[in-house]
């Protein structure tokens, strides 16, 4: 009996089906590098001091080309294209149409699955992946450890660029509940609407100033310091234990929304599906005199 072979549309759907969760192994990738219809993005940014002397971030583009990444993989521009680069805070998300454009333009299409890495502690990642699935892309997950297990393990590194696969368009559309803005954060301040604040900014800045009545789960807790993998569910759930306790939905914020969307990959790991990312976080509600501010004495 002769059977049709499948598709290259059936075998990246098949692959689609085959995400776990919103995290996937080194093996898992390496077993299905190469695959019809996966797109594998290096979201990579690197943090750097300004002329000022200040803190900053510059794209990870060099150190792609240079120090290497994963076969195949494209590299993702968070500074720009994933990112309103004209906006009134640092990686300000695009709107639908910008997102699109940056879609198309890594390769990435209605019916790609795509896996994301960084080379830090998976924040830049998490956040290109809340993107996608704010857009309505549910083919995506992020690689556990990144690039430090990828390396740890020996496993392949390529350098130079990499073009683009040609895609057949993508159409984003934004869903409701994955973004929370400034008037909703005032109002669970205020008490006019139930909610729980998360702070995924580390431990010495959440005491330095907060949001009043926030919770702080670092993001730089989330991982093994000796694989860079997240910690087993059984650790995240201690970790969240507070936040878990409450039926309240849970409103997650940072600096600027980057390792806030680490903190929502970890509760999507525990299956939490009702967090919402305050997108301009501390950026925003510290430019408000007027908006209050808490710290730990």
């Amino acid at each position: 009996m002769s059977t049709t072979p499948a598709s290259a549309a059936d075998r990246s759907t098949a692959l689609g089906a085959a995400l776990a969760g919103p995290l996937v192994s080194t093996q898992w990738l390496c077993d299905h590098l190469g695959s019809d219809g996966l797109v594998v993005l290096d979201a990579t940014v690197v943090p750097a001091t300004g002329a000022d002397g200040r803190p900053t971030f510059v794209s990870g583009l060099d150190q792609y080309l240079v120090e290497g990444h994963i076969p195949g993989a494209v590299f993702a521009e968070l500074l720009d294209g994933f990112s309103d680069a004209t906006g009134p805070y640092s990686f300000t998300r695009p709107d639908a149409a910008a997102f699109a454009a940056a879609a198309e333009a890594v390769g990435v299409d209605a019916g790609t699955t795509v896996v994301i890495y960084d080379a830090a502690a998976g924040q830049w990642a998490a956040r290109l992946w809340w993107l996608f699935r704010s857009f309505g892309h549910e083919g995506v997950a992020v690689l556990d450890g990144g690039a430090t297990a990828w390396r740890a393990e020996g496993r392949p590194v390529a350098r130079g660029h990499v073009e683009p696969r040609t895609g057949s368009g993508f159409a984003a559309a934004e869903q409701p509940g994955f973004w929370a803005d400034k008037s909703t954060v005032a109002e669970i301040t205020a008490g006019d609407r139930t909610a729980t604040l998360l702070c995924g900014l580390p431990a010495r800045d959440f005491a330095a100033r907060h949001i009043p009545g926030s919770l702080s789960v670092p993001a730089g807790r989330l991982v093994s310091r000796e694989t860079n993998t997240f910690l087993p569910a059984r650790e995240l759930r201690e970790l969240f234990a507070d936040a878990l306790a409450s039926p309240d939905p849970i409103v997650a914020y940072c600096r600027s929304g980057i390792a806030a969307t680490a903190d929502a990959l970890a509760l999507a790991v525990l299956g939490r599906t009702d967090v919402a990312v305050y997108d301009a976080s501390l950026s925003e509600w510290t430019a408000d005199p007027q908006a209050p501010l808490a710290s730990v004495a």
